[in-house]
């Protein structure tokens, strides 16, 4: 990278808030006041993000006689809910490719339970009046080698073949920048209807006055600090207070779980992402993107793109960091060399707009798992639920996670709960130092891979053929 371009792509992000633009926001609403005493309720809810919120929500609905309280240990949405990109997939299993793989013989009840928990969300937009810029925009995967054109083209025959390929449209590339241009677009995968584009902190927002609403009790600045059996059913201590219910639904993701032994399954992956000023007529036309979509393109280390409401850019992705013994601290929330280098990477996809400033550059926590998608499980005879790694594909899946621990909770044997993907777990995370070890090699050959055509080195194959991974 030569100098002049090093200044010229960091003179863009000098006047960047190192904020998420998303919580940066005047209607940001003011906390609940935190749990102080005792309290008892039918069910209570641990974590104040998507999974907790619908969790809650969901339980209601269900039920409006049930007593849920919901506890969060700082301000709903503060953290990976308010971070995120704001794609809202139907994918339940992190992308078709890793749902094929993964669960062969499910998948087609896996994509119509997907395409079900969507269409459920976007009811429950208009049902609760969540102002959450909510569109159903779809979502472009874009090769920007010839390689991955070619892979593309080969996945869209192979998805034909297979029957999976309703409402998705192979692009080439003037088709593909006749959506959005960019000289570094070879093809497209349009999946038309899989995906909506939502603002992800007005969505918890709005989860979390619909609970209010309903008379879900919502305690905030309470963290859980500690779970165990009460009777015949649970407490969970707070700094200030307790709280005894029947059941527990633990929604706390990268965070420690309350059940121990789950906490080796996820690792903390640390994202980062930036956000344009908004752009003119002029620029807007420049880029063409009339429709809408998101965008993500098809490297290993990929970058995810799409507008906002009021005609911003999100550019996310690229670097996954991952530190040394899986410690969640704010200090790893904000990373200028990788802003930087993503800076960089917007340019020279978006050359034509050259002179835009960045107002925000943050980063965040994700839940990774060894399969990339979500697992979910018991503890204390049935009395408690959980589930996490979603692996950065949470905004819509945690939604069917929400129903998957209700079901389980009420110990019912349902469509869910009758899914390899729900009985079974993936493979823990060794301790360290073989954990960061095995990350850091893997993140290496996924950089030598992009570099190198997409050919995988053994260790990738390795990983492949016992169904290990890394990924944001």
């Amino acid at each position: 990278m030569a100098p002049s371009a090093m200044s010229r792509w960091t003179t863009s992000l000098s006047e960047a808030q190192p904020v998420p633009y998303w919580l940066d926001d005047p209607g940001r609403p003011h906390p609940e006041p935190a749990l102080t005493g005792a309290e008892t309720c039918d069910l209570l809810v641990v974590g104040g993000g998507y999974s907790g919120l619908w969790t809650a929500l969901n339980a209601k609905e269900r039920d409006p006689q049930r007593d849920v309280v919901l506890l969060e240990g700082r301000e709903v949405g503060w953290a990976a809910s308010g971070r995120n990109g704001g794609f809202c997939a139907a994918s339940l299993t992190h992308g078709l490719p890793n749902g094929l793989t993964r669960w062969p013989d499910e998948i087609v009840k896996l994509q119509e339970l997907g395409a079900r928990n969507l269409d459920e969300i976007e009811k429950a937009v208009a049902r609760h009046g969540l102002d959450c810029e909510f569109e159903r925009t779809g979502e472009i995967d874009v090769a920007t080698e010839t390689y991955q054109a070619w892979e593309l083209r080969d996945w869209y025959e192979e998805l034909r073949e297979k029957g999976l390929a309703d409402g998705i449209d192979f692009l080439d590339a003037d088709a593909v920048r006749e959506q959005v241009a960019s000289p570094t677009f070879e093809a497209g995968l349009w999946d038309r209807r899989g995906v909506a584009m939502l603002n992800p902190a007005k969505l918890v927002w709005g989860l979390k006055r619909a609970c209010l609403r309903l008379g879900v009790r919502v305690y905030e600045n309470t963290p859980a600090l500690e779970l165990k059996s009460y009777g015949a059913g649970m407490a969970v201590r707070t700094p200030y207070g307790t709280v005894r219910a029947r059941k527990v639904a633990l929604g706390t993701n990268i965070f420690p779980n309350l059940v121990k032994r789950v906490r080796a399954y996820t690792v903390p992956v640390y994202d980062y992402a930036l956000m344009t000023e908004p752009l003119s007529e002029e620029q807007l036309a420049a880029v063409g993107w009339k429709n809408r979509q998101g965008l993500g393109d098809s490297a290993n280390q990929f970058h995810y793109f799409r507008l906002s409401a009021d005609n911003r850019i999100l550019w996310g992705g690229y670097d996954a960091v991952y530190p040394y013994g899986g410690r969640v601290r704010a200090e790893y929330d904000d990373r200028p060399e990788t802003y930087a280098k993503l800076a960089g990477h917007f340019f020279t996809c978006f050359p034509q707009l050259e002179g835009v400033r960045f107002t925000h550059a943050w980063g965040g926590a994700i839940d990774t798992c060894s399969r990339f998608s979500a697992f979910f499980g018991t503890a204390h005879q049935g009395k408690v639920a959980y589930a996490a790694g979603y692996t950065g594909l949470g905004v819509g899946a945690t939604r069917f996670g929400a129903d998957v621990m209700l079901d389980l909770l009420a110990g019912e044997r349902t469509e869910r709960t009758s899914l390899a993907m729900v009985r079974k777990k993936p493979l823990p995370f060794p301790p360290e130092p073989f954990a960061w070890t095995g990350i850091a090699l893997t993140k290496w050959s996924l950089a030598r891979a992009d570099a190198h055509g997409g050919r995988r080195n053994l260790w990738l194959r390795t990983m492949d053929k016992f169904g290990l991974g890394f990924d944001s």
